[in-house]
C-alpha cells in the first residue's frame, strides 16, 4: 500500500485557472490598510486583544494599540472590524501543487489555500516549474501564499543505488529547490547516501520514511520534518523486524492495533533531541484510514471544487481500503486512536508539529483540509491555541522568519479576519472575513467571487 501512495501522488487539478490582476484586487499597493476596532490574537501568549486599531502598509503592520492612540492618513482604506478577530495567516506545510509544465494550473490551487486563511505551503512533490512559480509569487506577479518546494521524488524507482541517491541531492541542491521530498522504497544503501551528501550541501530533506529504513535511522539521520508520522506505528509494534511491508499497510494501517504505547517515550525522545519536527497530517489518515465509509465525506460543501471523477477516484480508493481483507473496523479505530496519542504526545513532550494535512489528497481538498486538521488535533488533546501555534509560532520558527507568525508591530501582514474567536472554538477558523497577504487584502466578496470560478458542479 505504500507503493501505491507514492504513485497516487495527485490527480492534477487543471481546468479553468484564476486570472489575478491588480485591479481586482483592493489595494494593491502603497495605501495604507486599517483594521478599525479589532480584537487581535498576537500568538505570543494565549490571549486576545479587544479594540485595536492595526495599520499595516507596504507588507508590514506599522501600527498597532488602542484605537484612540493610533493615527492613519485619512486617504486610508479603513476595514471596519469590530466585533471580529485578528489572527497570522497560516501555514500548510504538506501542500501539493500540480507538478506539470504549465504554471496556469497552479494558480487554482493557490487560489484554493488563500481563501482558507493560508498564507505560506510548502510543496511538497517538487518539479522544475515549481522553481519558476515561487520566483514569480516572490516578485507579486502571481498572486499566492508564499511558497517552499521540494524537488522531484527520492523513491524506489527514482533511486536505485546510492550512487544515484547522491548524484540526485546535488542535483537538486544546484537547482535551488528547497527540500528534499523523500518517498517509500528507498533501502538500507540508498537512504544513508542521501542523507549524508545531503548534510554535506546543506539542504533539508522532510517526507515518508521508508519501511526498509526505518524510523530509528530516520531520527539518528536528522530528517528535517517526517510527515504523517510515517514509521512511527511501525515503531512502537513488537516483532516488527519479523514482518514485511505489506503485512503492515500505510503507516502501519494493519497493525495499529499491535502498537505498545509504552514505547512512546522513547519515540518522542529521539524526535526531541534531534529536533526532528512532526507534520501529522491527521486529516488524510481520518479520512481515508478510518472506519467510516466514503459517503460520509463525498457530500462535504468543498467538494464542489473537485472534478467529479477526482471525487470519485477518492471514493474508489477508499472503498479499496475498507474491501481489503486485512481491514477491520476495530483496528482502524485503534490506529486512529494511536495515531491522536502520538500528536497528543508531541505536543506534550515538546516535539514541535508543524500545520499540514495533505491535499489534494483522499478527501482532503486544498485549503478546506487545514480545517479538518486544526479540528482533529483538537480531537487529539490539543487546545485551539497549541493548534494554532503549529500554524504560526511553529512554522515561523522552522522558517527562521523571525517577523512572522504573531501580531506585532514591524512583523509581515500576513494576516486572516475572522467573524469569531478560534480560541474559543476551532472552528471558527473556517469563518473568514478576508485574508490579507502582503499589500493585498482580499475582502469576503472577493473571496466568494474566486471560489465561484472555481466551482466544478
Amino acid at each position: 500500500m505504500k507503493n501505491f501512495f507514492f504513485t497516487l501522488f495527485i490527480s492534477l487539478l487543471s481546468g479553468a485557472f484564476v486570472t489575478l490582476t491588480a485591479q481586482e484586487l483592493v489595494s494593491n499597493g502603497q495605501r495604507e490598510i486599517v483594521f478599525k476596532s479589532v480584537n487581535v490574537i498576537p500568538m505570543d501568549q494565549e490571549r486576545v486583544i479587544e479594540n485595536q486599531t492595526v495599520v499595516v502598509k507596504n507588507g508590514r503592520i506599522t501600527a498597532l494599540g488602542d484605537d484612540a492612540k493610533v493615527k492613519f492618513n485619512k486617504d486610508a482604506l479603513v476595514i471596519n472590524a469590530k466585533g471580529k478577530y485578528l489572527t497570522p495567516g497560516w501555514a500548510e506545510i504538506h501542500a501539493h501543487v500540480p507538478p506539470i509544465d504549465d504554471i496556469e494550473p497552479m494558480k487554482e490551487v493557490l487560489i484554493l489555500y488563500l481563501v482558507n486563511g493560508i498564507t505560506t505551503i510548502r510543496g511538497m512533490l517538487g518539479h522544475p516549474k515549481h522553481l519558476e512559480l515561487r520566483s514569480k509569487i516572490n516578485s507579486g506577479a502571481i498572486l499566492g501564499p508564499h511558497f517552499y518546494t521540494t524537488g522531484p521524488s527520492f523513491n524506489g524507482q527514482t533511486v536505485k543505488n546510492a550512487e544515484r541517491g547522491a548524484e540526485m541531492v546535488r542535483e537538486q541542491k544546484a537547482a535551488g529547490y528547497d527540500y528534499l521530498k523523500l518517498h517509500p522504497g528507498l533501502t538500507k544503501e540508498t537512504f544513508p547516501a542521501i542523507a549524508k551528501t545531503a548534510h554535506e550541501v546543506g539542504i533539508p530533506f522532510v517526507g515518508h520514511v521508508s519501511f526498509n529504513v526505518g524510523v530509528w535511522r530516520a531520527i539518528d539521520a536528522k530528517y528535517s520534518t517526517i510527515d504523517h508520522m510515517d514509521g512511527f506505528v511501525e515503531a512502537l509494534t513488537p516483532g516488527i523486524d519479523t514482518l514485511v511491508e505489506q503485512e503492515t499497510g500505510l503507516f502501519g494501517s494493519w497493525i495499529g492495533a499491535r502498537a505498545e504505547t509504552t514505547l512512546i517515550p522513547k519515540l518522542m525522545e529521539g524526535l526531541r533531541k534531534n529536533n526532528i519536527r512532526v507534520v501529522a497530517t491527521q486529516a488524510l489518515a481520518e479520512r481515508w484510514l478510518s472506519p467510516l465509509p466514503a459517503e460520509e465525506y463525498t457530500d462535504d460543501p468543498e467538494m464542489k471544487y473537485m472534478k467529479p471523477e477526482q471525487v470519485q477516484g477518492w471514493t474508489n480508493t477508499k472503498n479499496t481500503y475498507l474491501s481489503n481483507p486485512n481491514f477491520s473496523k476495530v483496528g482502524a479505530e485503534k490506529l486512529i486512536q494511536i495515531r491522536r496519542k502520538l500528536i497528543y504526545e508531541c505536543q506534550k513532550n515538546g516535539v514541535e508539529l508543524l500545520l499540514g494535512s495533505d491535499a489534494p489528497q483522499i478527501f482532503n481538498v486544498p485549503g478546506f483540509s487545514i480545517h479538518h486538521e486544526m479540528k482533529y488535533m483538537v480531537d487529539a488533546g490539543l487546545t485551539p491555541y497549541q493548534t494554532l501555534r503549529t500554524g504560526t509560532v511553529n512554522v515561523a520558527s522552522y522558517l527562521n522568519k523571525t517577523d512572522s507568525g504573531t501580531i506585532k508591530t514591524g512583523n509581515v501582514s500576513d494576516l486572516v479576519l475572522l467573524s469569531g474567536n478560534p480560541l474559543k472554538d476551532i472552528n471558527q477558523t473556517r469563518n473568514i472575513e478576508g485574508v490579507m497577504i502582503g499589500t493585498n487584502w482580499l475582502s469576503k466578496d472577493y473571496l466568494a467571487n474566486e471560489l465561484k470560478k472555481l466551482e466544478k458542479k
